[in-house]
């Protein structure tokens, strides 16, 4: 598969990354983290009720991943604690193995996701750090590249997962925040929580039967690519369009 990414937008794109980076020193090339500033946002979108109402966050500064957890990663996890290997390890129709070291790992639950997180000294992020981070600065926006986007921006309605990295980053030097799989991150799913979340750091209800994931993956359409899209799955879901990636709270 080949990407070919408009020239204008990759320059454009490409600047306020580095100027991003420049100013706030903000890719870190040893932990392979982005710090993300403290900042508010409009979460949410009008619309569907799991989207709706939009209402101001706030949220403190973290690091987040710049890529999604990769096979590689998540096997050195797996050979440390016994913990079982991914459902579809293995089968190269969904690229997962020891076989594409660069590629998105799935076929991992919440649990396993969590558990990987907390090995590696880090955490899953929260619902409203993740938009926050996907939006990349931009305010308003459907995507993370503005109102629109297409297949050479991001891997959607694809024929399978492409190594990290692949497409453009986002305003923040974040790669894959549309596309190429799905991400698990630490909320129960409230469907009308966005009616009574706080305004400053909220994690989600207390209590639930499911766990949020956000973006769009290879599998999904264009509309569940969108910033706010969200949905929620049991903690025991293993799914070839779900991976993750990990936040750190800045010390």
């Amino acid at each position: 598969m080949s990407y070919r990414i408009p020239t204008m937008l990759l320059l454009g794109l490409a600047i306020a990354a580095n100027a991003w980076a420049d100013d706030n020193v903000a890719a870190d090339a040893d932990t392979g983290m982005v710090l993300i500033p403290a900042g508010s946002y409009i979460m949410g979108a009008e619309g569907e009720l799991e989207f709706s109402p939009p209402h101001e966050v706030y949220v403190d500064s973290f690091y987040m991943d710049k890529y999604e957890v990769t096979n590689a990663e998540y096997f050195k996890f797996c050979e440390a604690t016994g913990r079982e290997l991914p459902e579809f390890w293995g089968m190269d129709i969904y690229h997962c193995g020891s076989d594409y070291p660069d590629y998105p790992v799935v076929g991992i639950n919440w649990r396993d996701a969590d558990a990987y997180a907390t090995w590696v000294g880090k955490r899953l992020p929260t619902e409203a750090e993740w938009e926050y981070a996907a939006r990349g600065g931009l305010e308003g926006k459907q995507y993370p590249y503005g109102d629109d986007m297409d297949s050479t921006m991001a891997n959607f309605k694809s024929e399978g997962t492409a190594p990290v990295g692949s497409y453009l980053p986002n305003g923040f030097a974040l790669y894959d925040m549309a596309g190429n799989v799905n991400e698990w991150v630490a909320d129960y799913f409230g469907f009308d929580y966005y009616k009574n979340s706080p305004r400053e750091n909220p994690q989600g209800p207390e209590i639930g039967k499911f766990k949020v994931f956000r973006g769009g993956g290879w599998h999904s359409g264009k509309s569940c690519n969108r910033v706010y899209f969200r949905n929620g799955l049991p903690v025991n879901w293993v799914d070839f369009n779900v991976g993750f990636r990990c936040a750190w709270d800045r010390k």
